[in-house]
């Protein structure tokens, strides 16, 4: 059972603007693009700072249209939204402690999304370290302890989270040593994740019931993006609206967003809230190289599906 119900309304404005991005782009391919976008109609239980139990939230269903979201897709930075979500259940259940350089390397994995910030946490998550081969007893139990993310997001028993793989650090140049091992020959141990697994999540902390009320606050306050150009990081590699979802908003809109790229695949996942209409998540993979170099797709599709806020 999906955690949205399909509707013919979105059906049909989702594949107009799938229609109208594929005639503007003839590069990417019908098979390049997979995206979910989830509508809140009032009243609306999300981002009120967990005013909702669990129980209560998930009884209300959403309304949705998917393309393609069922496709396991290579994440890029998209995943650091589960680390950051594992961060919190891990401090929640006490697997872990707070302490300075855990809270320095949460907000530089989503703010920025520094890889080496995310090494780290995905160390303190799995108690494993990067380092050089292993023989095959002490890698067997390493690997063991890394799955244990894929192991945790298993338990939520949610259908969305079934086949997706959550067990690599991001990387700038690649994987060495044993985290090369652990990648696979053919990489078939890469993440890999779906439009829709990503869209649940961000549903969950914008509903205030992902680990807690006050942990999913404290997660939205990583996420949220500014769209004044004058608080845009100045290093490209940084800015995570310009190129993504957010560059297609009006500036008076607010953004809560992760973006993931590299040179193969451009994502984004955000929770959307324009003025005056209903807000909304909306999560968008692109794969292709060429595609993955293009600053304008995820803009365009972004600035039509605020468009066709309009008409809900």
């Amino acid at each position: 059972m999906i955690f949205f119900r399909k509707d013919e309304q979105l059906e049909n404005l989702g594949n107009d603007i799938l229609e109208a991005t594929w005639a503007t782009f003839p590069t990417l391919a019908r098979n390049q693009v997979a995206l979910t976008w989830i509508v809140y109609d009032p009243p609306v239980p999300v981002n009120t700072g967990g005013a909702l139990t669990p129980d209560a939230f998930w009884s209300h269903t959403a309304r949705g249209f998917t393309y393609r979201g069922v496709e396991r897709i290579y994440p890029a930075s998209v995943v650091k939204l589960f680390y950051l979500v594992a961060v919190h259940e891990w401090l929640e259940k006490g697997m872990t402690q707070p302490c300075q350089e855990l809270e320095r390397a949460l907000s530089d994995m989503i703010v920025d999304s520094s890889n080496d910030a995310t090494s780290l946490i995905v160390d303190i998550l799995t108690g494993t370290t990067s380092g050089p081969e292993l023989p095959t007893g002490p890698f067997e139990t390493w690997k063991y302890q890394r799955h244990i993310i894929n192991r945790y997001y298993q338990s939520l028993g949610w259908e969305e989270l079934e086949t997706i793989n959550i067990c690599q650090k991001t990387w700038g140049d690649g994987p060495y040593g044993r985290e090369r091992a652990f990648y696979g020959e053919m990489l078939d141990n890469r993440n890999m994740v779906t439009t829709n697994a990503v869209a649940k999540l961000i549903h969950s902390i914008v509903g205030g019931v992902a680990v807690s009320s006050k942990r999913s606050q404290a997660m939205m306050n990583l996420l949220k993006r500014s769209l004044n150009p004058n608080h845009l990081p100045t290093d490209v590699e940084e800015d995570q609206v310009t190129g993504f979802l957010g560059g297609g908003l009006p500036q008076t809109s607010q953004i809560w967003s992760k973006a993931g790229w590299t040179s193969q695949v451009r994502h984004d996942a955000a929770y959307i809230e324009l003025s005056e209409q209903l807000p909304y998540v909306l999560v968008v993979f692109t794969e292709g190289k060429a595609n993955a170099k293009r600053r304008d797709i995820l803009p365009f599709i972004s600035g039509l599906f605020a468009k066709g806020m309009s008409n809900l």
